[in-house]
């Protein structure tokens, strides 16, 4: 076992990687201190990379005033020797509920908080075990992870830069003939070929009828002309992910309902993107997209938010919908999404992702946003 258990101020800071891990343990800290929370369980492993740069499958930590304590299996060991710094390392062995309240009884860790992600069956399992029933702490770190910091603003931008070089290396194939599923798993190829471990999330490719369903998987389908043609897709660098999405339409007969239908999408995107800024409600920036396309008739077929967080987790907070009462803040990366769906005819959606930066809305994605008429 690797000791690296020391107060914080003497946590080794000799790279980029442990002054980024100190700021982020600190604000933990600061967080647990004001709760009240003798520790912290956290079992996330978004959270675990976020606070701890392992990139394992397996693992969990416990936060103190005066301790990091990091745990993983046998699998891991010399991954986490070489990734993670300014953490005591241990291998865990037999059942973990166990290991944890032998933990706690250690440190006299009276009043332990857990992430609320975990398993009934677990906490029951770990309340069995403890002194104290544990308490539960709803988004602790997602809530940090909302502000990006400078090192996460650039993986997230190499994501983006991949996700657009993919689609623009397939785009001169996406024509009539073509299937949904060529299309697809053409862009994942592209992906991977620049440096993607793995597409954000499976590739949403929905042409014709079959574009009217949001979140539609990519079938045998030949793309036909006077099809919408949407494309759903996502890079990754870093293990910070994109998430975009354009409609190409095939020129054909009847065009002009469609034309109508993605002009309005678009404009419901830059209303909402210019009210997108500093100290907004994120709902009110669905609002802003929401009411151009209520105005154009179209309003009973837009029922998904305008957008969401976008970082470790392809879907993150914030939230930007109807439903949501966050204050918008500098740092934040989100994306805008409005979007059609007519059943029977097709649907459009144009996405695009934004940092919040001197107070304003800076865009990441750079790809065409305009109507483009496929021959």
């Amino acid at each position: 076992m690797q000791n690296l258990l020391l107060p914080l101020h003497h946590i080794k800071t000799d790279n980029r990687a442990s002054l980024v891990t100190n700021k982020r343990i600190i604000n933990i800290r600061r967080i647990i201190g004001s709760r009240k929370l003798d520790g912290f369980l956290i079992t996330d492993i978004k959270n675990i990379r976020y606070l701890t740069g392992f990139t394992g499958s397996s693992g969990f930590l416990i936060i103190t005033k005066n301790n990091n304590l990091f745990f993983t299996d046998f699998r891991y060991k010399e991954q986490a020797e070489a990734e993670v710094t300014g953490w005591e390392i241990t291998i865990e062995k037999g059942r973990r509920t166990k290991l944890i309240a032998g933990v706690a009884k250690k440190l006299a860790i009276k009043k332990l908080g857990f992430e609320q992600s975990i398993t009934f069956e677990f906490y029951d399992l770990l309340r069995a075990k403890l002194p104290a029933v544990p308490s539960p702490q709803k988004n602790l770190v997602e809530n940090l992870r909302k502000i990006k910091d400078e090192e996460e603003i650039g993986s997230i931008k190499k994501a983006v830069e991949r996700a657009e070089e993919a689609f623009l290396a397939v785009k001169p194939k996406i024509r009539p003939g073509i299937k949904e599923r060529d299309i697809a798993l053409r862009i994942e190829d592209q992906l991977k070929k620049r440096g993607c471990k793995r597409p954000a999330f499976d590739i949403i490719t929905a042409s014709g009828k079959n574009s009217s369903m949001p979140h539609a998987r990519p079938a045998e389908k030949k793309i036909e002309k006077g099809d919408f043609v949407i494309i759903d897709w996502g890079g990754e660098a870093d293990g910070y992910y994109s998430d975009m999405t354009r409609t190409l339409l095939m020129n054909g007969k009847g065009l002009s309902d469609k034309i109508r239908i993605y002009e309005t999408v678009n404009n419901a995107r830059k209303k909402a993107l210019s009210s997108a800024k500093e100290g907004i409600k994120t709902e009110d920036i669905d609002a802003a997209a929401r009411d151009v396309i209520k105005k154009a008739g179209y309003g009973e077929f837009f029922g998904h938010g305008t957008g969401h967080g976008v970082g470790l987790d392809v879907h993150e907070h914030p939230r930007v919908s109807w439903t949501g009462s966050e204050r918008v803040r500098n740092g934040m990366v989100f994306t805008i999404e409005p979007g059609i769906y007519i059943p029977k005819l097709g649907g459009v959606r144009i996405e695009d992702m934004i940092l919040v930066k001197n107070g304003k809305a800076e865009l990441l994605t750079g790809l065409n946003r305009d109507l483009e008429i496929i021959n």
